[in-house]
């Protein structure tokens, strides 16, 4: 489960030019030399918070304070991904520059004004929006009793499941896996024949142990064998499978443990805050006016909204 909602990005095609040609410049690309070790007993100095309206440069007189670049390192975060740590306050620096002048030579030059930019800036601030009320009136506001009621509910509705412990002797043909089975008939001791026969290289120093496994975990007829065999049982007859033929000994069965909640938590989380954002919508459109004159697509997206 994944939230698929994002902020949107502010990065143009043109900045990410800009951008790629920044990050890939010999001196900003240069791996820096590691920093000595500090001993292991030294004290890490506490690091003092910063104030976000300290400013950090001016432009054309405009201030540019630590908020601002702390906005560009987040919204331009793919761009300075491959960057070591230490340039990339630097190389946001120099992204929210560019952006700024950018910017202020665009608004000379009347763009600021076309249909086109302003259509798109419409949209822009929408999905922002969009952005803010998802976070602010969906994900902050799901609560750890939420994540784990729904964790409890999962698990309440998710079927038991058995598990089988078992080991094998792989070998390539029929006539060698019915001789094994002979012996073991005649009381052999199947780890001792797995050591001695099985041409599974991880079987051959373990006894032909595959360890715990459910179902749908091995070939298909390897797990419908394993799974009909009682405790302590091996295959009468040899299954053969992709890999040859098999000799299987059921050691143990027992009901599948669930997952841990701390383990789950964050898919416990996102399916609330899924579930919260749909309910949302549902409630925001059921009281919105939508017209779609065109009865072919208004068919197509009632088919997705029914669907959600």
């Amino acid at each position: 489960m994944s939230l698929l909602f994002s902020r949107a990005s502010l990065a143009s095609l043109g900045l990410a030019l800009g951008l790629s040609a920044l990050c890939l410049s010999p001196s900003m690309a240069q791996e820096a030399a590691p920093a000595p070790a500090a001993p292991a007993d030294a004290a890490t100095p506490a690091v003092a918070p910063v104030d976000p309206n300290t400013v950090i440069a001016t432009v054309n007189g405009q201030p540019l304070t630590e908020a601002d670049l702390v906005l560009a390192e987040g919204e331009l975060s793919q761009q300075f991904a491959q960057l070591p740590p230490e340039q990339r306050r630097a190389a946001a620096l120099s992204a929210a520059i560019e952006i700024r002048v950018m910017a202020a030579q665009a608004v000379t030059t009347g763009l600021d004004k076309d249909p086109d930019f302003q259509r798109r800036m419409a949209f822009l601030q929408q999905r922002a929006l969009h952005g803010e009320m998802v976070e602010k009136g969906v994900v902050d506001k799901v609560t750890d009793a939420e994540v784990r009621a729904r964790y409890d509910q999962e698990i309440a509705n998710t079927p038991p499941v058995n598990e089988v412990h078992a080991r094998h002797i792989l070998v390539k043909t029929k006539e060698e896996a019915e001789a094994i089975i002979k012996q073991l008939d005649g009381g052999a001791d199947f780890q001792k024949l797995a050591n001695e026969h099985t041409s599974d290289p991880s079987g051959k120093s373990n006894g032909g142990d595959l360890g715990w496994f459910g179902p749908g975990q091995m070939v298909p007829e390897f797990d419908k064998a394993a799974f009909a065999l009682d405790v302590g049982k091996y295959t009468e007859q040899p299954v053969q499978s992709q890999f040859g033929w098999h000799v299987i000994k059921l050691e143990d069965k027992r009901a599948k443990q669930p997952p841990a909640f701390d383990e789950v938590k964050d898919q416990a989380k996102q399916a609330v805050i899924r579930d919260k954002y749909f309910a949302l919508v549902k409630s925001l459109r059921a009281g919105a006016k939508v017209e779609i004159p065109d009865a072919k697509l208004k068919k197509a997206v009632d088919t997705l909204e029914s669907a959600k």
